[in-house]
């Protein structure tokens, strides 16, 4: 059996020497344990303005377990690890997803393995607890599951990108036609045999995050309209009640004109016309969203360009 480990990497210098070290004595382990019989780190640079690229090129000549993918530009993270991903569903058995970071651990890809010799095609790595994350982003993650949910999403909860797939579950995976990423979603939707493995996230181990609130926003309004239309469905909802509120308001305009009882009303009319514009304004930009995701699927455009391979990849 063949394990790919695929780390997806922008500016992670700081980081990337005992990444390396630290998943070179998992796959260590797991030969010696007979769970594997080849193993690799598959580093996938996405467009690094440091050193990262110069430091994997530097360990895959020291270790022949060290492969790397430089892509051409920076395209984000979830299509970085497509391209690792993309490249393991031909290479190896099975993949594990993990960030470059050291917050997963990875000592969790050892009952992950084990999973997969039973027969299980997708492992979740599941975080008992989020005490390394600030308050803020605790409950705003906590909101973002539950209203995945609310929106018939079907995502594991406290799971992000940390996951082994079968062959199987990648090349169906990697089949999948969409620009617009969610892995998160799409791994839930294929259906296969699947089971979690709950561990403890760290602090990162060096460097700074690569999610400031703009990317995570970005990222949650990402998932929630790559996998429901449901809040295409509540505007027509908002509407229905608008005017509801409109006929109660021209019956309570009648009734008040035949009591003779009619005055300028004008803070009335300044809320009202406030609160309705405001909610047109933000049901326009619900429809933009998805069809900025039309748009960007119907160009088919590429999901990237490798710029360069370590020499002891296979083509």
């Amino acid at each position: 059996m063949k394990l790919t480990i695929v780390v997806p990497c922008y500016n992670e210098e700081a980081v990337l020497s005992e990444t390396t070290s630290r998943l070179t004595r998992v796959i260590g382990a797991l030969k010696e344990k007979g769970s594997i019989d080849e193993g690799n780190i598959l580093y996938v640079d996405d467009g690094s303005k440091d050193r990262t690229w110069e430091l994997i090129e530097s360990f895959s000549c020291r270790n022949a377990g060290v492969t790397g993918i430089k892509l051409a530009h920076n395209v984000g993270h979830q299509q970085a690890l497509w391209a690792g991903l993309e490249w393991a569903s031909v290479h190896a058995d099975a993949a594990v997803s993990i960030d470059a970071d050291l917050q997963d651990d990875v000592e969790a890809i050892g009952p992950m393995v084990d999973y997969f010799s039973k027969g299980i095609d997708v492992v979740y790595g599941v975080r008992r607890e989020r005490k390394t994350d600030t308050f803020f982003k605790k409950n705003t993650a906590l909101a973002f599951y539950r209203l995945m949910r609310g929106l018939g999403g079907d995502i594991v909860y406290n799971h992000a990108d940390f996951r082994l797939l079968s062959r199987r579950a990648l090349q169906a995976l990697v089949s999948f036609p969409e620009r617009n990423l969610f892995l998160r979603g799409m791994v839930s939707s294929l259906g296969f045999p699947s089971a979690m493995v709950y561990y403890d996230r760290k602090e990162r181990f060096a460097g700074e995050s690569k999610y400031p609130f703009s990317k995570m926003f970005s990222f949650a309004m990402d998932g929630i309209t790559s996998f429901s239309v449901r809040p295409l469905r509540y505007i027509a909802y908002l509407g229905l009640l608008f005017i509801l509120i409109s006929v109660l308001a021209i019956v309570y305009g009648l009734c008040s004109y035949v009591d003779g009882k009619t005055i300028p009303g004008w803070t009335s009319l300044i809320v009202s016309v406030w609160f309705i514009g405001g909610a047109i304004l933000l049901a326009c930009s619900i429809i933009g969203e998805y069809v900025g995701k039309i748009y960007k699927e119907v160009k088919r455009r590429p999901r990237y360009f490798v710029e360069k391979r370590t020499e002891n990849l296979e083509k």
